[in-house]
């Protein structure tokens, strides 16, 4: 679990988080959404240890970041796992030596159990034959899988995802969905993914912390969102004619 607590972030004289509170599950799907210039990615990198609040505070666990010494502070990044918006994979190394990266940079495991853990993961991710070729010789469904396997292969108690579906078509993103759903099912992973895809919302949002111009302006989980009453959450999400039908069905069922 991930605790926030009164988070203030600015740059230059300009606050870009102005006091937000909230918490993200362990073992759920945590959704970040906003629209452009709301603070998502900020607050992202606040959760990541990559930026230093002014104000407020963050605990993992029981661990309060900015009190633990530097070498507390490596050891809880080393239970973060990241997946990028653009997967961000070495393109000069194979599927198995980009998954296998992690654990020869952050673990003292012997060659065999590496490979041993690499095909594991690779398994479990479906990229089994994949495990020579290079991400120039694979699909972008199959590289952000890969980014997903080189996240987990440590086995991370945290699992952060910047927009996981940039790029993909709608079929492959619901694909990574549920595969990122499952596995944070599968190892009890606490996962906050930063995202604008509204299918993502739908399909696997299970807590959803909605920002605005640094604000937190609503939290729910996937059916609250479209029955709220929260004009800006509304204006944000039926934004297209297919979610306004969505609204329009769910407050039929009521």
């Amino acid at each position: 679990m991930i605790e926030v607590k009164n988070l203030h972030k600015g740059f230059g004289g300009t606050e870009i988080l102005k006091g937000i509170s909230t918490s993200f599950d362990q073992g759920k799907t945590n959704l970040i959404i906003g629209t452009s210039g709301s603070g998502k990615t900020v607050f992202l990198k606040c959760l990541l240890g990559l930026y230093s609040p002014e104000e407020g505070s963050i605990c993992y666990g029981n661990q309060e970041y900015e009190t633990l010494s530097e070498d507390e502070k490596r050891d809880l990044r080393q239970q973060m796992g990241m997946v990028f918006q653009g997967s961000a994979l070495f393109d000069s190394m194979t599927v198995t030596e980009n998954v296998r990266f992690p654990l020869e940079m952050f673990t003292k495991q012997s060659n065999s159990e590496m490979d041993d853990r690499v095909n594991e993961i690779l398994k479990r991710v479906n990229l089994e034959g994949a495990d020579d070729k290079l991400p120039s010789q694979i699909s972008g469904g199959m590289q952000k899988r890969v980014a997903i396997a080189r996240a987990i292969v440590t086995n991370p108690k945290y699992l952060f995802c910047d927009e996981p579906n940039s790029g993909l078509d709608p079929k492959t993103a619901i694909v990574i969905d549920n595969l990122i759903k499952e596995l944070t099912e599968e190892f009890n992973i606490t996962t906050v993914i930063n995202t604008h895809d509204m299918n993502s919302v739908m399909e696997i949002g299970e807590k959803i912390v909605f920002l605005k111009n640094g604000h937190l302006e609503w939290e729910g989980d996937k059916s609250q969102i479209f029955i709220t009453d929260n004009e800006a959450v509304t204006d944000f999400v039926y934004s297209s004619n297919l979610f306004k039908k969505v609204r329009e069905a769910q407050l039929k069922g009521l």
